[in-house]
């Protein structure tokens, strides 16, 4: 299977039999002068919808129309097997900003966990909804999502997974009054910035050390 950043927390995820799934595509139309990556054109089969804020729920972009999942549950589709766990987009248990779903997507026998606008630490009683996972898709930029310390603290609590690869976070192409990438780096091994927006995975190549793979954005 292939992760691909397209960019803020929208990944396309294609499994080995050509489908895919989509998380949280944004609108940059909503934001413009600090949004500014590409609009998502994408066709998947699949989108996952953590939030419905602009940044994240921009279905009305995509072709298709997909099959959208946006809410907690199990789901089968097209070969993925899909878990959505309820969280909460802020610390005071969705009173700031409401509800947010992380999406646990496992498909050609890699579970990749995608956490949306997570906004707190988690629950021993969500950490155990997740379960083991192996690539990990993280908020670190903060005011919005977890920040950096607390984002390191639920990367701890998920393992650390085999992979982790951080998302929404303020870049050249995303001006939003968030934190950069650096502060979740600083003090961890294992990270690797291969100046690509994808990368292929399979379940023989994620033993050893965890590492970061921050990538860069295709849009």
């Amino acid at each position: 299977m292939n992760i691909k950043w397209i960019g803020h927390s929208c990944f396309l995820i294609t499994a080995d039999s050509g489908k895919t799934l989509l998380t949280d595509p944004y609108d940059s139309r909503a934001y413009l002068g600090t949004l500014l990556y590409r609009q998502v054109d994408l066709s998947p089969d699949i989108c996952a919808i953590s939030h419905g804020h602009p940044d994240h729920a921009a279905v009305k972009y995509l072709g298709g129309p997909p099959h959208v999942i946006d809410t907690e549950g199990e789901y089968d589709i097209d070969g993925f097997d899909i878990r959505g766990v309820a969280t909460f987009h802020d610390a005071s248990e969705g009173a700031q900003r409401g509800g947010n779903t992380v999406f646990v997507i496992r498909v050609d026998g890699v579970s990749v966990c995608h956490l949306g606008d997570l906004g707190h630490r988690l629950s021993a009683r969500q950490s155990e909804a997740i379960g083991a996972i192996d690539v990990l898709l993280i908020p670190v930029g903060g005011y919005f999502t977890i920040d950096a310390a607390v984002a390191t603290a639920v990367w701890e609590q998920l393992g650390p997974p085999p992979v982790t690869i951080p998302m929404h976070f303020r870049n050249e192409k995303c001006l939003f009054q968030i934190e950069g990438v650096d502060k979740f780096l600083a003090g961890k091994s294992g990270v690797d910035k291969p100046g690509e927006s994808e990368i292929a995975l399979m379940q023989e190549n994620l033993s050893g050390a965890p590492k970061i793979v921050v990538l860069e954005p295709a849009n």
